[in-house]
């Protein structure tokens, strides 16, 4: 890295989640059709004398997942990360975990000098479950416990209206009270996850649409009423199908146009602490690539 570079890291939402059995190791299997958003971080880097870190968040500190993902690579070269956060936290918008992906990615680009040997997914799946879905830069289907990655390949330019209520939500948390839910087996020859990749793949809107679920709603809905409130608000703004983004807190609505978009956003009646984001899915090189200074 010869010079500063300006990298996008996107957040995501997932379109299903299924939450399967917990496993012996006490993690949680899982299907879920992710894709990226353009809301996105911006990360600088910078070649320097020695290793350093600055994020405009003061909630973040240095125990970050993009520190941590630069620590991960033994050998890298010394270099200056300045973090932008504009994905809010605790939102279940995977902005910590891209954000690692997205140091990940630029050091694979040599960013930080040559790194032969280095085991990518082993250190992605260390850092976080969501880490290694941001590696393929595109929409995809998420199992195991998110290690197993299939891309869907080009996205439907479709719209997204999200909703951060004033609070947030740990997904330790968010599993916790599932636990404590008799929920169905999940055969993954029925899975709705394997539906709605197909029709991703196909920009089948629609069905993509109806087959929208979380296994987390019900029970992160129920335990914090701001998160309640605002589904009941999207609602009541046109929206038939609000979803629970990832664990929380954030909630959206899935649109096929920015028109759409717009007129949800101007329907939707919330407290001036909810904020509100109208953003679109990302296409790859979209997002991924070197930004204007």
């Amino acid at each position: 890295m010869s010079s500063q570079t300006r990298l996008q890291a996107p957040a995501k939402i997932n379109l299903t989640l299924e939450v399967l059995d917990r496993r012996p190791d006490g993690f949680h299997g899982l299907r879920s059709v992710m894709v990226p958003l353009a809301l996105a971080d911006e990360i600088v880097l910078e070649p320097d004398q020695t290793f350093s870190f600055r994020c405009d968040d003061p909630r973040l500190g240095p125990n970050n997942l993009a520190e941590r993902a630069f620590r991960a690579l033994a050998s890298a070269a010394p270099a200056h990360i300045d973090l932008h956060k504009h994905i809010p936290t605790q939102a279940g918008l995977g902005g910590g975990s891209s954000d690692a992906a997205t140091v990940l990615l630029a050091a694979m680009e040599g960013a930080f000098g040559p790194l032969p040997g280095v085991e990518w997914l082993e250190i992605a799946r260390t850092l976080g479950s969501d880490v290694p879905f941001f590696l393929v830069q595109t929409g995809a289907l998420v199992e195991g416990t998110g290690e197993r990655v299939t891309a869907v390949g080009a996205l439907p330019l479709w719209h997204v209206l999200i909703v951060k209520p004033p609070i947030g939500v740990s997904s330790a948390d968010a599993y916790a009270a599932l636990d404590l839910v008799a929920r169905p087996s999940r055969p993954r020859k029925d899975s709705v996850s394997l539906r709605a990749l197909d029709a991703l793949q196909r920009g089948a809107f629609d069905e993509v649409y109806a087959l929208q679920q979380n296994d987390f709603e019900p029970v992160v809905a129920a335990a914090h009423p701001e998160i309640a409130s605002a589904l009941i608000a999207l609602r009541e703004a046109g929206c038939e199908r609000p979803m629970l983004a990832g664990s929380g807190a954030c909630v959206f609505a899935l649109l096929r146009t920015a028109d759409e978009c717009a007129a949800m956003r101007e329907a939707l009646a919330l407290p001036p602490d909810y904020a509100v984001f109208a953003t679109s899915v990302a296409h790859p090189g979209s997002w991924r690539g070197t930004v204007p200074a």
